[in-house]
Formats: structure tokens, sequence, C-alpha cells
């Protein structure tokens, strides 16, 4: 309404509309301080990295080359592929922001700058703040789905040749899953070697047929400690 009035040619009732606006900002925030930051979307950005473990291991070498020798330009596009994420964001308005801004812009419309004021109010009005609220590992979440598959194939009794193969690969890609999540820098690196040693105490148990129930509690739970 301000920008509008002033469009207008019409200083005073620009002011007085950012009064009240003003007014009811800082109530609004006092009433409830986590609309300092209002959400008004919320997306999920996905990076796939589909590659295997020594692809990656090439790349981290040639940007680690690259950075001995300070070429960081050249180093730089080869980190950013390094990732295989779900990265959730939210794109809030500042409105605790927004007082001091039109506060800002009264003397300007005072002092008949209005183009001057208009650009400051619109730059207030386009100003967003977008916050990352959570990053989720794909190759984690997907050694964790191959786990979950493999348990209920472990706890079948009588399985057959084909779910024993089954199983052993289920084993084998989330071991693989979670050797690119560490190259990957996802999570603390010493974490990884419990889990490793827990997925080859389930081969060793599951050999032959074998069955059983609890084998994978200790690995699910370090790897929901590690997401």
């Amino acid at each position: 309404s301000a920008l509008k009035l002033l469009e207008e040619k019409k200083p005073k009732e620009a002011l007085a509309a950012l009064e009240r606006v003003t007014g009811k900002l800082e109530l609004i925030v006092a009433r409830d301080p986590k609309l300092a930051l209002a959400p008004v979307s919320s997306k999920v950005i996905t990076h796939d990295l589909l590659a295997n473990l020594d692809t990656v291991k090439s790349v981290i070498k040639e940007a680690k080359d690259y950075m001995d020798d300070g070429e960081i330009q050249k180093a730089r596009p080869l980190v950013a592929n390094l990732a295989s994420e779900m990265v959730f964001e939210t794109t809030s308005i500042p409105l605790a922001t927004y007082p001091d801004a039109i506060k800002a812009v009264a003397p300007l419309i005072d002092d008949g700058k209005i183009d001057e004021a208009k650009t400051a109010l619109q730059v207030a009005l386009n100003t967003l703040v977008v916050t990352v609220d959570d990053v989720i590992p794909l190759p984690t979440l997907r050694a964790e789905q191959m786990l979950k598959n493999a348990e209920k194939l472990a706890e079948q009794k009588d399985r057959t040749d084909k779910d024993n193969e089954t199983l052993a690969n289920l084993l084998k890609g989330a071991r693989e899953q979670l050797k690119l999540a560490q190259l990957l820098g996802y999570g603390d690196k010493k974490a990884y070697k419990p889990m490793y040693e827990q997925i080859e105490q389930i081969e060793k148990k599951s050999e032959g047929g074998k069955s059983g129930k609890g084998w994978f509690d200790k690995i699910k739970q370090q790897l929901s400690d590690l997401i």
C-alpha cells in the first residue's frame, strides 16, 4: 500500500501506512517470536551421485592434487559434484527485519527522496531467507533400506539358494553404500568401521542358510546415530 501511495505521489498517506504496518509487525513478532522468520514454502533438493567407489576416489585425488598445487578454481567444480544427498530447505519472510527497514525509509520520504524510498521498500519486500533444515545422505539411506531387506531374509528359515544369493548381495551393497558415504564425508569416519564389522559378522552368521533374529539390531542403531 505504501509503495502504491508513493507512486501516486501521496507521501503523507504512505508514511501513515508505514506507521500502521510497523506497529502491527512489532506486535506480531512480540506475540510469536517464531514468526521473526515466517516460513512460506519448503522444498527438497536432491543431488545424486551415480559413480562407483574407484571413480569417486579418483576425483577426490585429482581435487586434492589441484588444492596442493594452489589451483583452487580447478578443484572447486570437482568438489562441488561430490555430493549424494537430499537437502530440505525452507524459505521464510524475515518479518523481524521489516520494522527497522521501514524506519530507515521514513526519513527518505520526509526528505522528498521518493525514488530512493520506493527502492528501499522494494528491497525489503523482496528479501527472503533460505535455511537448510536437514541434509540426509542418500548412500546411508540406501544402506539402511538394503539392511532392512537383508534382515527379513536373514530371519527367514529354509531359504532357497536364490534367497541366500540375494541376502549376500544386499549385505555387499550396504557395505558399498557405506563406503561411498564415508568417502563423501558424511559423518565421523570412525563411525563406519564398527558397521563394517557388524556386516561381516552377519555374513558369517548367515552362512550356509542359517537364520536368526536380532543380528541387525546393533548396526541399525549405529546407522541411526550416523544419520
